[in-house]
């Protein structure tokens, strides 16, 4: 059987998902009586609930004879990790665009991860339908920017002389000339996405390594609660059997394994076979101690170079639970078993890295970005964990010429036009430097800019609730890592203290009335506080401990004055993401199964200072 294997590129929210799942509707991979539900290949609950793609994923669907298999990558920088490793399945790619918002951070930077394997393209203008696209030059434009792009990243001529089609994913269909497009909205033409069918048979079939013995690069390792660990990637030689002898070739040394079980893909679902053939992509079960980047093969030699991904650019801190409410609302973990927990995600992400410190029960996580740390807090949190992490911080390093650097970042918002002086005001405020300025809008009733900000890491952190609050919900904002530059200097993060419980109980509605006037509260009344919780913000650049749970004192004296409700104002939803932002780094904040709260490090108030450092 002949095969393909391709991969999707695009930025988050560009309809990638959306395109995969209506090739595989139209390439009958769905059982009539099978109920299917959009975005079919975001399978977990955080990606069905975030609408986003956090982990690659395989399906395959038959075409003419040839099996496709395709990959949907992560279309979020924090999830480069997923992408990098997968490159090397694959032989081509459908980079996918939207027609309006034209090449965004992501594009770029998984194009050029592409570009460097030697991958062909297939470019889909997504999204043809919408209205600013329509009789408009957003598309040629949109042309023009992709070409300008392949040729920044050093594309080949063959990779720059790419076929392009014109699409509308969640409609399913799409064409070779623009032209068609006004007809197929019309419905005076008929669509389906024949079109792209046509031209992933013109990408390059999978070419074998000269030699006869099997070889596969492992690019993913998942876990099957029958079969152990599975080891996925593409066979580049040979044929597998079930049964037969291999070699797994770790970075500890090499294991001698047979294989239990043949995995392949059948849409969407794993289906067991006999044979694996050259070319496909499948999942071998065997081998206990396989890892991503390990070379499954005949001999005990010539193992492929491992998988390289991009280093680490951020880390957070995690720890046990300290708190006084350790153990009420789900499992405390030991230092050992969060540790544990910890190495088993490493294990499965190596865009993730694990690192002691001088604490026994602390321990550092490197990572990409604030996003790919909170769905990974999310995650240990639906298991029912209890633990505590610290703020985010960048990882510096020593250069010998240039001095202390720091990761930078190209950042690009998309706002309207009347929010350009606010915007710019609060990232110059954080060291970023304008560099480029373009007018996407056409008319001027929907005026919107593009601004393109060169940044530290730093001076991203802790901004987003801030930027969405100045362009009132209508502002976009993307960026990727450009590198190490010397460091920028001192960035204010929070201008105002906390404001802490100083002992323990219930709050109420009497106590926080009074306190509201401080400051801004993160909690309600008849909620369960312990000394060193925080249960606000203060309006002032100190730290302020409070009484929250005094009650009011009754007398059998008759008054009359109102003793009806007490209303409190609006109370500060504090959501993960939100808590990330706001802590410093002498604050904790401590997750578990029902609640995300706030707390000191150092709990009884007469043992730390209500004056921040900064």
């Amino acid at each position: 059987m002949k095969f393909r294997n391709i991969c999707t590129i695009a930025h988050v929210d560009h309809g990638k998902t959306t395109l995969v799942d209506g090739l595989l509707s139209q390439a009958g991979m769905f059982a009539a009586h099978k109920e299917t539900v959009e975005r079919i290949m975001d399978s977990g609950d955080l990606e069905k609930e975030r609408g986003i793609t956090i982990n690659a994923k395989c399906a395959s669907l038959q075409y003419q004879g040839t099996k496709v298999n395709i990959v949907d990558t992560p279309g979020h920088a924090d999830f480069g990790g997923e992408v990098e490793r997968i490159m090397s399945m694959v032989d081509g790619a459908i980079l996918l665009v939207d027609a309006a918002e034209g090449p965004l951070p992501q594009t770029r930077f998984v194009l050029q991860k592409a570009i460097e394997k030697d991958l062909r393209f297939i470019v889909c203008i997504n999204k043809v339908d919408r209205g600013e696209v329509r009789n408009s030059s957003l598309i040629a434009d949109t042309e023009n920017k992709l070409f300008d792009l392949f040729i920044e990243l050093g594309a080949s001529d063959e990779q720059c002389d790419f076929p392009v089609i014109y699409a509308c994913a969640r409609d399913g269909w799409c064409c070779r000339k623009v032209d068609d497009v006004e007809k197929l909205i019309r419905g005076e033409i008929s669509g389906s996405l024949e079109p792209l069918f046509e031209l992933m048979m013109s990408l390059p079939a999978p070419q074998s390594v000269e030699a006869s013995e099997p070889k596969m690069m492992v690019s993913h390792v998942t876990y099957s609660d029958f079969l152990g660990a599975l080891a996925l990637g593409r066979l580049w030689s040979g044929e597998l059997r079930k049964g037969k002898e291999l070699y797994c070739h770790g970075e500890k040394g090499v294991e001698k394994f047979s294989i239990t079980s043949l995995l392949t893909y059948k849409g969407t679902e794993e289906e067991t076979t006999d044979c694996l053939e050259a070319g496909d992509i499948g999942l071998v079960a065997g081998c206990g101690g396989v890892a991503i980047g390990d070379t499954i093969g005949e001999k005990e030699e010539t193992p492929f170079p491992r998988i390289e991904v991009e280093e680490p650019t951020m880390r957070m801190i995690f720890s046990i639970n300290t708190s006084p409410f350790s153990g009420q609302e789900g499992k405390p973990l030991q230092s050992r078993e969060l540790r544990q927990r910890l190495v088993k995600e490493t294990f499965f992400n190596p865009a993730l890295r694990l690192e002691d410190t001088e604490i026994p029960d602390q321990f550092y996580l490197y990572g990409r970005g604030e996003l790919q740390f909170g769905v990974f807090i999310e995650t240990l949190r639906r298991e029912g964990l209890e633990f505590m992490v610290g703020k985010p911080g960048v990882l510096t390093e020593e250069d010998p010429i240039a001095g202390k650097t720091e990761p930078f970042e190209k950042m690009m918002v998309d706002i309207p036009e009347v929010y350009t002086g606010d915007v710019t005001q609060l990232f110059q405020q954080r060291k970023g430097i304008l560099s480029h300025y373009e007018v996407t809008g056409e008319s001027s009733g929907d005026q919107r800019v593009r601004l393109t900000f060169e940044i530290p890491t730093r001076g991203i952190l802790g901004t987003k609730s801030r930027f969405l609050t100045i362009t009132r919900g209508h502002g976009l904002i993307n960026s990727e890592y450009i590198g190490h530059r010397p460091y920028a200097g001192w960035i204010p993060h929070r201008q105002n203290g906390s404001i802490i419980a100083d002992r323990a109980g219930e709050t109420t509605a009497y106590a926080l009335e009074s306190i509201q006037q401080r400051g801004q509260l993160f909690v309600g009344e008849s909620t369960k506080v312990y000394e060193g919780m925080i249960i606000g913000e203060c309006n002032k650049d100190t730290d302020l401990n409070v009484n929250g749970v005094k009650q009011k004192k009754l007398t059998n004296v008759r008054t009359t004055s109102s003793d009806g409700l007490t209303i409190l104002q609006g109370i500060r939803q504090m959501s993960l993401e939100n808590c990330m932002e706001w802590i410093e780094d002498n604050e904790w904040i401590e997750v578990t199964p029902k609640n995300i709260r706030l707390r000191k490090k150092v709990l009884p108030a007469n043992q730390r200072s209500v004056r921040r450092q900064e």
